[in-house]
């Protein structure tokens, strides 16, 4: 059978095609082979657990835009994590929320900064057995909850990188794993 495209005057002819070694339709015709030979699983331990934590708190405070989740004092923060990693997730991404902000988000970078102290709780209940990542942003860090330096209603580049450099190094000296720019 001689097929002319409609893009070009080339005939394509399947005589001269050989016969593909992959005929993937067989494989997809019952939920119990598609089961057998799909490439992704999603499985707990392929999860990251999103885990706030807040300075100042007695109780872990409900997060409203945020159903089933809250921020955590110490204490609660370590049994929620502890409890999640019963399920599987064995990977948590940690957001700080301090008490005091300033314009260049000194807390974020502070080596006893609510987040460094979070992430420090963390690695010494689990060891290596999870995989920690810390939140390198600085919005709620900052008084003006922008993601950086302000100057003049702009945000200066170079002088933020630092600030995100010096956090990156606090939150590793805490025991992170990975730094993540959200």
């Amino acid at each position: 059978s001689r097929v002319s495209s409609p893009r070009s005057s080339v005939l394509w002819d399947a005589r001269n095609v050989p016969f593909p070694a992959d005929r993937p339709r067989r494989l997809r015709r019952t939920d119990a082979l598609r089961s057998l030979v799909r490439e992704t699983d999603v499985l707990p331990r392929h999860l990251i657990a999103p885990l706030f934590i807040k300075e100042g708190v007695t109780d872990p405070e409900p997060i409203a835009s945020m159903p089933g989740q809250f921020q955590h004092t110490l204490e609660s923060l370590v049994k929620e994590a502890r409890e999640i990693a019963s399920r599987g997730v064995l990977a948590f991404l940690l957001f700080g929320i301090p008490d005091a902000k300033d314009a260049v988000g000194s807390q974020a970078y502070a080596p006893d900064g609510i987040s460094q102290q979070g992430l420090r709780a963390l690695r010494d209940e689990f060891g290596s057995d999870v995989v920690l990542i810390g939140d390198l942003c600085l919005c709620e860090y900052t008084d003006h909850g922008h993601c950086g330096v302000l100057e003049a209603g702009s945000v200066r580049n170079d002088a933020t990188l630092e600030l995100y450099a010096s956090t990156a190094i606090a939150q590793a000296e805490a025991g992170v794993d990975i730094v993540a720019p959200s």
